[in-house]
């Protein structure tokens, strides 16, 4: 049977028979149900949501810091820098310890999360972009198409898949966040947020964020890119954010229509 199948495929195709055409990928927009005050000078690498608390990683060599925030009020309830030579990119966390990779060092470093005081360092090739996890292994990107799967404990390589939609490789993943099995990755200098199929590496859906940036006070720095993801799984809540942009909006998805 499974000859016959392909046999009428190629049959049909050189009959120059059109066979139908793949389903587009669903889009959703999105729905503001709360905003939040943002840190305007923070340039935002990694966000996630932990213990009731926003954690967040910021980069520029100089500038670049951790600190756990309340969301509510964006009171600082911990923060430590990274010495000035590195430029800071994502987080993690995974037990008792945060994760964070640097942009072209090749060097991340762990800490307690607890206290924020170091435990350690790791090296890996190429450039480090972002970092989520699900309940197996950290997921990290560097800029391409490519994510990485490492050993939580060791945090050495085990892995890689590449990020398709339609055939077509999707680059420059950025900002990553776990939402229900699916990996939600920002793509730089776009307003667009893919849904990843950590399995296959196929994108399941794409989020389009234009127009959510609406600044209502007087700015201290000129706001960049979309970029930061986080999910609160137990109040089932998205976040997202950018670079220096002064508030982070919890969204609600909506799925927009097929175009004709």
């Amino acid at each position: 049977m499974k000859f016959l199948a392909l046999f009428v495929t190629l049959s049909l195709a050189s009959c120059g028979v059109a066979q139908a055409p793949a389903e587009p990928t669903p889009v959703y927009g999105y729905e503001v149900v709360a905003t939040y005050p943002h840190d305007p000078n923070a340039f935002t690498q990694g966000l996630f949501w932990r213990d009731g608390l926003m954690f967040e990683s910021t980069g520029l060599e100089g500038q670049s810091f951790i600190r756990k925030v309340r969301l509510e009020t964006g009171e600082v309830l911990m923060h430590r820098n990274l010495a000035s030579r590195y430029f800071g990119e994502g987080i993690v966390d995974w037990k008792d310890k945060l994760v964070q990779l640097t942009w072209q060092n090749r060097v991340g470093f762990s800490y307690d999360i607890a206290t924020f005081q170091p435990r350690g360092q790791f090296q890996y090739s190429g450039e480090g972009w972002a970092l989520t996890r699900d309940d197996k292994r950290i997921i990290m990107s560097d800029g391409t198409s490519e994510l990485r799967f490492l050993d939580p404990e060791t945090l050495a390589e085990t892995g890689r898949i590449t990020v398709t939609d339609g055939g077509a490789q999707i680059a420059q993943l950025n900002e990553l966040e776990w939402v229900k099995g699916e990996v939600f990755a920002n793509i730089w200098q776009t307003d667009r947020i893919a849904r990843i199929d950590p399995t296959t590496g196929k994108v399941t859906g794409w989020i389009d964020l234009k127009g959510i940036l609406k600044p209502t006070a007087p700015l201290t720095r000129q706001p960049d890119v979309l970029n930061g993801i986080a999910y609160d799984a137990a109040g089932d809540r998205l976040f997202v954010t950018g670079k220096f942009w002064p508030a982070i909006y919890q969204i609600k998805l909506v799925r927009k229509p097929a175009p004709n």
